[in-house]
This record gives structure tokens, sequence and C-alpha cells, in this order.
């Protein structure tokens, strides 16, 4: 197994599979919920942006907690989905659910800063034109807020790969389904002799961490000059 042992591999492979469908699902929703706040007036609209805000106010366990009372066995959306045959509660599932929901206000936030960026005269140009508002989106402003979907995922995707909090309450630590890298540093030092396996994993989590960003940078860059010239 190399410099990782097969416990430590075991959670970085699934760190990176809850985190990629975490930001996955998440993405199209984060886009659209960064579009209603940039862009149109509603009731409610300060009530709905402090929800999307709100996992990164509330401490992450009563995040967990919530999402547990919730999407349980035993919850309004939990039992309906349990007769579907789906299960979310002590479920690899359940962890990208809960790393999802706690990224959601990062994505959401970068892409919305994005978005109010864009002169709105651009969009009210190609209105005129005869153009629908879903082809002025996907024609006008998705090409120019692009950098900020970049970034906004790659934050998702970062947050997602460190969360705890959350995760252990909705979903436990149960090694080789919901044990992600955090959730094994933390059960490595709680065992004498495991200091040196949940080093490894800090490393590890560092490396991700700042490959993210630069990847990040580097995507956004290219997207910037791409649209320049």
């Amino acid at each position: 197994m190399g410099w990782l042992g097969p416990q430590e591999w075991e959670a970085v492979a699934l760190s990176l599979r809850v985190s990629f469908w975490a930001t996955l699902v998440s993405l199209p929703l984060g886009i659209f919920m960064a579009h209603a706040l940039a862009r149109w007036s509603f009731p409610g609209k300060q009530v709905l942006n402090g929800l999307v805000h709100l996992p990164l106010i509330l401490p992450p366990v009563v995040t967990g907690y919530l999402l547990l009372l919730t999407f349980g066995t035993k919850g309004p959306i939990g039992s309906v989905l349990q007769d579907l045959g789906i299960v979310l509660a002590f479920r690899w599932t359940g962890a990208a659910l809960a790393a999802g929901v706690m990224g959601f206000p990062l994505m959401v936030r970068a892409i919305r800063l994005s978005i109010e960026a864009v002169d709105p005269k651009l969009e009210q140009a190609a209105s005129t034109l005869g153009a629908s508002r879903p082809w002025v989106f996907a024609t006008v402003t998705l090409p120019l807020i692009l950098p900020g979907i970049i970034a906004g995922s790659i934050l998702g995707f970062a947050k997602a790969m460190g969360e705890f909090g959350a995760t252990i309450t909705f979903v436990s630590n149960i090694p080789g389904e919901t044990r992600t890298v955090p959730s094994a540093i933390y059960a490595f030092l709680q065992v004498p002799g495991g200091e040196s396996s949940a080093m490894r994993l800090v490393v590890v989590s560092v490396v991700v961490a700042m490959g993210a960003l630069l990847l990040s940078e580097w995507l956004a860059r290219r997207a910037a000059k791409r649209m320049s010239g």
C-alpha cells in the first residue's frame, strides 16, 4: 500500500468519493440559489438568504443533528425515502449529504458574488433582442460567471473534504462506510500508537486542500483569459 496503510487509503478514497458527489449534486442547486439571491426580488428573500448561510453559523454538530432528525429513518423525509429503499443515515450517501450541506453556503456565496459582478445591462440587451430568460442565462450570464462557479465548486469540495462535526453526528464513524479522513484522524488519535497514522492523514488533508485551491486559481484564470481573449 506504500506510504499509507489500508485503513488510511480507505478513508482517503471515501473522502474523495463523498466530496465529489456532494459537490456534483449540490452545484446545480447552488447556481440556481445564487442567481435567485443575486437577481430576483421576492418576499422572504432575506429569510432564504439566512437559511442558506445558516450552516456557517450553527455548530456543525447541530447541523448534523438536524439532518438526523429530518433524514433519519424516523424523520419526515427519511421515513419516506426508506419506503423507497433509500437510507441516508449511517451510510456514505448520508455523509455526502452532510458534507454538501456544510459546503453549500461557500459555494452559493462565491457564485452569487460572480453573478453580481456581471453588468445587468448585458442581460437586458440580450432580452431586448428576443432571447428568453433561460437562454440569456445560458448564453450570457453562465459564461461570464464560470470563474465563480469554479471557485464555488472548489470551495465546496474542500469544505466537504474537511467536514467532521455534521458528518459524525449524522452518519457516525463506521469504518469502510462513513469514516472519512477527519473521522479517521479522530479515531486514530483515540488509540495508542495511532499518532503516526493520524499525521499521515493530516499531510494528505493539507496536500488535497492546497491542490484544490491551486487548481481553482488555475482554472479560474484560464476561464477569465478565454473570455477576455
